[in-house]
């Protein structure tokens, strides 16, 4: 299927290839807190409209982070092996083509954020920045991956204020556990382009850390793992829950025995791994309110 629309329809999927329709990993990773602040703040039954509500715009909002990333990077990406064939680097589309898409997107993201509550929709202005900023964070620090941590784990607050019109300590707890376990991971993606990132100038956790790089991705995840421990214990959350955050462990595990060499194609093992990282977390929480409820 997709070897056909490349082939026959090469513009549309042009755009598909720009919003990462074709590789969803990103929006999974995102999704996925989104969905754990969803059932924690509504304590296992979440209002199916507002379910709906996010995850549709959950989707919209990685399309268009997506599209200004690339637009931003456009004069990198040729630079870079896994990005020199993307849509707007390879001349399948333009750059206003680029622009007026995200204007789309983002005007569909903020009609569905209008149909939540004002604290939810205050809040999405602060995720449009995050989105907005992460790409320029690249060129002047090589802490972009925090940016993008608190990017992709902003859904959190949005999905609690849009489900209970508050924010809670443990909603920014979930938030920093996230933080954490979303640098790590951004910096497995990083490991990847090292050596090119390098070589134009690009910034990065992967390059800051350097020879230590697996070692604090592995603290990183432990202090994400207590993070979500002190969520577990402050909302006295059931054996399902810890049995999940074991098998997180596991994974974690795995990951660290990938990464060790440093392989390119490991690293980005490694972090495809952690989609399921974001679904059994999600289990856990699931599987404690089917249990004890």
């Amino acid at each position: 299927m997709k070897a056909t629309l490349h082939r026959y329809f090469p513009r549309h999927y042009g755009f598909i290839q720009l919003m990462r329709l074709d590789k969803p990993i990103g929006t999974l990773l995102l999704l996925w807190p989104t969905l754990w602040s969803l059932w924690l703040s509504a304590q296992g039954m979440p209002n199916l409209g507002v379910l709906a509500i996010l995850v549709v715009g959950v989707i919209l909002m990685r399309c268009a982070g997506c599209v200004i990333n690339d637009y931003i990077d456009r004069h990198f990406d040729g630079n870079v092996k896994r990005t020199r064939m993307r849509p707007l680097v390879s001349g399948k589309l333009t750059d206003k083509e680029a622009l007026l898409l995200f204007v789309i997107l983002v005007l569909a993201s903020f009609t569905l954020v209008l149909l939540t509550n004002p604290l939810t929709i205050g809040l999405s202005f602060v995720a449009l920045a995050l989105v907005v900023i992460y790409p320029f964070m690249k060129r002047h620090t090589h802490l972009p991956q925090v940016v993008l941590g608190a990017a992709f784990g902003w859904s959190i607050p949005m999905a609690w204020a849009a489900q209970t019109g508050e924010l809670t300590t443990v909603t920014w707890l979930l938030f920093t556990a996230n933080l954490l376990w979303t640098i790590a991971y951004d910096t497995q993606y990083a490991m990847v382009d090292r050596d090119d990132d390098l070589n134009i100038g690009i910034k990065s956790t992967a390059i800051l850390f350097g020879k230590l790089d697996t070692l604090i991705n592995a603290v990183l995840q432990a202090l994400a793992l207590l993070g979500m421990m002190l969520v577990g214990t402050t909302l006295s959350l059931s054996w399902f829950f810890y049995l999940s955050l074991l098998g997180v462990t596991g994974l974690f595990v795995y990951q660290y025995w990938l990464t060790r060499t440093r392989d390119p194609d490991d690293c980005f093992k490694a972090f495809l791994s952690n989609h399921w990282v974001g679904a059994i977390v999600f289990i856990g929480i699931f599987g404690h309110y089917i249990s004890t409820g």
